[in-house]
């Protein structure tokens, strides 16, 4: 017997802010594709999804990638939460999209989305003084060297395990704050990133485990005259990355500016202590795009302005976003 250890992930039902829960289960035939994983249950009680007296949830493998991790034939199984008769759960997010996508799939709709995040050991930023902060903001952002740069090695085996995975990272940087890193998962269509980008934030928690360190989502991390964190997310349809896309792209900018406080709302929670018109963000009550402008609610890249199509960037998204959220309500904004 093959004995294939199966991680099957989920998102619960906290709030303001779900986290992901795991569980293995041991498949004893191959494994090649989702549908050979069979449902799975799981006490909702114990994870903001069911009530006591009537606990009982199920797990509904929709996504499968290989275990890096554990590596050998297991794999990683990014599950829908659905009631124990097989209807949509309350928490599950992810059916939504599905429906949108199938919805606009005319538009074939692509995203990249960059997510940032702080490593934390114990209750300060990894490798800040005990007392007191490090320099001040200016040589961390894609910097080098043990004095500018903290948790490198966890973002090494972090990148390799994503790619081992199968997962469409592109890339990774230090950010602006010290202790804080991004990886870019894309461009892929809107359900594919979307998984790919929770279970890219799945074994980024598993491997910190192994250094014990903890990675944090958390909008602004750090309060004072310090970089929050953010998921800027990229965003174009077939329209705009064929010749004349920029008028394609303006106008959904328009679209997306007269929506502003419908995207504000699933754009993650605590993002007030984040977008505050400094630290390369826009101001929440304010909606405006711009070309090249890091402060901007929008930003239109150069490299799309110069060839005249291609994407446009949401700077909005905090890092603690759901992207089946964010992808759902841009798809509908722009394409509706």
């Amino acid at each position: 017997m093959p004995n294939i250890r199966a991680e099957y992930i989920w998102i619960d039902g906290e709030k303001p802010t779900a986290k992901l829960r795991s569980k293995t289960k041991i498949i004893n035939h191959t494994v090649k594709s989702v549908e050979d994983l069979p449902e799975w249950g799981f006490d909702g009680s114990s994870t903001y999804q069911a009530e006591g007296h009537f606990s009982d949830c199920l797990l509904k493998p929709v996504y499968i990638v290989r275990d890096s991790v554990r590596g050998g034939d297991n794999v990683l199984a990014m599950c829908e939460v659905r009631n124990p008769d097989g209807s949509v759960h309350a928490s599950n997010t992810r059916a939504h999209l599905f429906e949108v996508s199938e919805k606009y799939k005319v538009h074939e709709p692509w995203f990249g989305i960059e997510q940032e995040y702080t490593f934390f050991k114990g209750a300060k930023p990894l490798g800040w003084p005990d007392n007191g902060f490090p320099a001040p903001q200016g040589g961390y952002y894609c910097g080098v060297g043990a004095d500018e740069v903290f948790g490198r090695p966890i973002v090494e085996k972090h990148m390799q395990a994503c790619l081992d995975a199968g997962i469409a990272i592109c890339g990774i940087n230090s950010e602006v704050m010290p202790a804080q890193w991004e990886f870019q998962v894309g461009p892929l269509g809107p359900l594919e990133v979307s998984d790919q980008l929770w279970l890219s934030r799945w074994l980024l928690y598993r491997i910190a485990e192994d250094f014990d360190v903890s990675a944090t989502l958390y909008p602004k991390p750090v309060k004072g005259d310090w970089n929050g964190a953010g998921a800027h997310t990229n965003f174009s349809t077939k329209a705009m990355r064929e010749p004349g896309g920029i008028e394609v792209i303006k106008t959904a900018c328009e679209k997306l500016r007269n929506a502003h406080a419908e995207h504000i709302a699933v754009y993650g929670a605590h993002n007030e202590e984040r977008l505050t018109g400094k630290h390369e963000t826009s101001s929440m009550t304010d909606f405006h795009y711009g070309i090249s402008d890091r402060g901007a609610s929008v930003r239109i890249p150069m490299v799309t302005v110069n060839e005249g199509n291609g994407y446009f960037e949401d700077r909005r998204p905090a890092a603690n976003m759901d992207p089946y959220k964010v992808c759902a309500r841009l798809i509908e904004t722009v394409c509706g």
